[in-house]
């Protein structure tokens, strides 16, 4: 497991703290700088999620694939992460793990997920078939991220550089094809590496704008699957839609390095804005 050698704001918000008394209850004070549209970002969490089990996983690490729910919407303040082992196996491990919070009417749960974890440096195994990165300008040429939404803490944590081709919903002017391009990085420096993947997968505006639709949308279940280790630099990603029917939609998300291997794919269910 690769470990990063820079003192990253995002590491300090994964901090854990076991109990104990209780093996594999983790005590954490969720980070209000990852704030954005009224809670804390959904990756934020999945990632503080995916650091606990890897603790209950040290022969296996690295998150390859985990499923959450979103139940309610996280907030700044201490928190309870508790895990569950499902099956240790000698290649993959499954594992289970709940995010609550204590509200003045007692324990609520913000997020329930499970995962299978692996050692990816051990896994091995060339691409066969890949898809190639989408086509966008470099960063360079890509405009920062606007700030539409009521809270932006996130833009602070994170460096965006978004896909002009993808910004008419800027402009009042969206292109209603269902699609959301631009790069990602640390803004701190810290270099990507899994958990930072499942903040990338979900950390550009929700391709709901790209129809008019502007406003909070909520993600309801998120998978991601983490298929390599990035090499250092720019996360390049890719949101698309195809099906918006009912109030809900689906967000498919793919990530490339700046090798231009995939990385990292997702699929997530998402509420559209209420208008």
């Amino acid at each position: 497991m690769t470990e990063t050698h820079v003192d990253s704001e995002f590491d300090r918000a994964l901090r854990l703290a076991e109990r104990s008394c209780t093996p594999g209850v983790y005590d954490a004070d969720l980070d209000d700088g990852w704030f954005i549209g009224g809670a804390l970002h959904g990756g934020y969490l999945m990632a503080l999620c995916a650091n606990a089990l890897r603790h209950r996983l040290p022969d296996h690490p690295d998150p390859l694939t985990i499923s959450a729910f979103f139940l309610s919407g996280g907030r700044p303040g201490p928190a309870t992460v508790t895990t569950e082992v499902i099956r240790r196996g000698r290649s993959l491990s499954h594992a289970a793990v709940r995010l609550s919070q204590q509200e003045d009417d007692g324990r609520v749960e913000r997020l329930r997920a499970t995962a299978a974890f692996h050692d990816q440096d051990a896994a091995g195994g060339a691409f066969v078939c890949s898809p190639p990165p989408a086509p966008m300008p470099p960063p360079d040429d890509c405009p920062p991220m606007p700030r539409h939404l009521d809270r932006t803490d996130l833009f602070d944590r994170l460096d965006f550089r978004v896909d002009p081709s993808t910004l008419g919903w800027h402009a009042g002017e969206p292109s209603r094809q269902g699609r959301m391009g631009g790069w990602v990085r640390m803004a701190d420096g810290r270099d990507p590496d899994p958990l930072m993947l499942l903040v990338a997968l979900d950390a550009l505006p929700p391709v709901t704008l790209d129809f008019g639709l502007d406003g909070y949308a909520p993600t309801i279940e998120l998978t991601a699957h983490l298929r390599a280790r990035p090499v250092p630099g720019w996360i390049r990603v890719q949101h698309t839609t195809r099906v918006l029917a009912g109030g809900y939609l689906e967000e498919d998300a793919e990530a490339w390095d700046e090798s231009g291997r995939l990385v990292a794919q997702s699929r997530q269910l998402v509420r559209a804005p209420r208008t």
